[in-house]
């Protein structure tokens, strides 16, 4: 049984008032805002069984606004990058807006994450929606978007589904900022994944190729001290990891992508997708965010594990398709986020 209980909303210096909702089964607890569908906390038990909140977030509205880190919250209507905020549908060129190295990133200035999402119940969960309307930061079509989250055991799944009335890019993902034992650093956590591949890209996060991880450091086949990779490579030009796996193609299908850890609290998450790509972000460039108790959080203290399409998948659609959703066609996406304690 899941228990939902609405707490007391926060007023949004923009105008109106931001919903937060919690929900819990009595094995996991996860606090909800209808500000970006941020997810504020997520309780789970460690290996001695004492729940504890394992995810980055804010104390205010004002601070989630004022901060670049898009914290725990839905990224979108295009998660990750589109090179140069271009992109075309036939003969029908788009400019999107630019916020980010040249490109448009997560969505643009004003994504999902700042948006102020309907929340309601679910028997075993939460229901938010988002209606972005045609030409909002550049992206063509009025588009709808529906969010679960749903708590099953020890499993957190969010679905995902959304429709457009013009041909749009749609790529929308969860972007909450991990850290399982509570620590200043998740240099410590280990990472593995089943990816085989992963993609090259340019100085500013726009894939070149695709890659097998076989014989390079990003082969995550057995678990990983995340400290390792410092001073690789391959993480060199990121300042840590900041890459996008690749899964094989399984219509629609959860696949599992791999487990997250912390040999310190014994807690782990395993993410499994239907999304054909997971991007892997090591909080390089989180330094300087404010965070829960107006802590200044540092480098390296999260992880995100960010299943879904192709950066620059409009452009580039021989890697994966070109996550462009046509009306009368629905985007679908679901991952589950199973914990457990060991």
């Amino acid at each position: 049984m899941v228990r939902i209980r609405t707490l007391e909303p926060w007023t949004d210096p923009r105008g109106g008032q931001i919903e937060r909702v919690l929900m819990d089964n009595g094995t996991i607890a996860v606090e909800v805002l209808s500000l970006g569908g941020i997810i504020r906390s997520l309780w789970t038990p460690d290996k001695a069984g004492e729940r504890a909140n394992i995810v980055l977030g804010c104390d205010s509205v004002e601070d989630y606004l004022e901060q670049q880190a898009h914290l725990g919250a839905i990224a979108g209507r295009f998660v990750n990058r589109i090179a140069k905020g271009q992109f075309s549908v036939g003969e029908q060129h788009y400019q999107l807006d630019i916020n980010q190295a040249g490109n448009c990133l997560h969505g643009g200035h004003e994504g999902f994450h700042r948006k102020n999402w309907q929340l309601g119940a679910l028997p075993d969960g939460v229901r938010l929606s988002l209606r972005s309307p045609d030409g909002d930061m550049g992206f063509p079509g009025n588009c709808n978007i529906q969010l679960d989250y749903r708590l099953v055991g020890n499993n957190l799944y969010v679905e995902i589904l959304a429709c457009t009335d013009k041909t749009s890019p749609i790529n929308l993902s969860q972007h909450s900022y991990f850290n399982l034992d509570a620590s200043d650093t998740t240099l410590n956590h280990q990472l593995q994944t089943d990816a085989k591949h992963y993609l090259a890209m340019d100085e500013t996060g726009i894939p070149t190729a695709v890659c097998a991880t076989d014989g390079s450091s990003l082969d995550l086949s057995v678990a990983t001290q995340l400290q390792s990779l410092l001073g690789q490579e391959e993480f060199t030009r990121t300042s840590g990891i900041d890459h996008c796996y690749l899964l094989p193609q399984s219509e629609s299908k959860l696949q599992r992508f791999g487990t997250l850890s912390s040999p310190l609290s014994g807690r782990s998450l395993t993410l499994y997708t239907n999304q054909p790509g997971v991007q892997v972000y090591g909080a390089n460039y989180l330094q300087g965010t404010v965070g829960k108790g107006q802590q200044v959080l540092k480098q390296y203290q999260g992880v995100c594990l960010e299943p879904q399409q192709i950066p620059d998948a409009p452009n580039q659609a021989h890697i994966a398709g070109d996550a462009l959703v046509h009306p009368g066609e629905i985007y679908h996406h679901i991952s589950r986020y199973q914990f457990e304690n060991e």
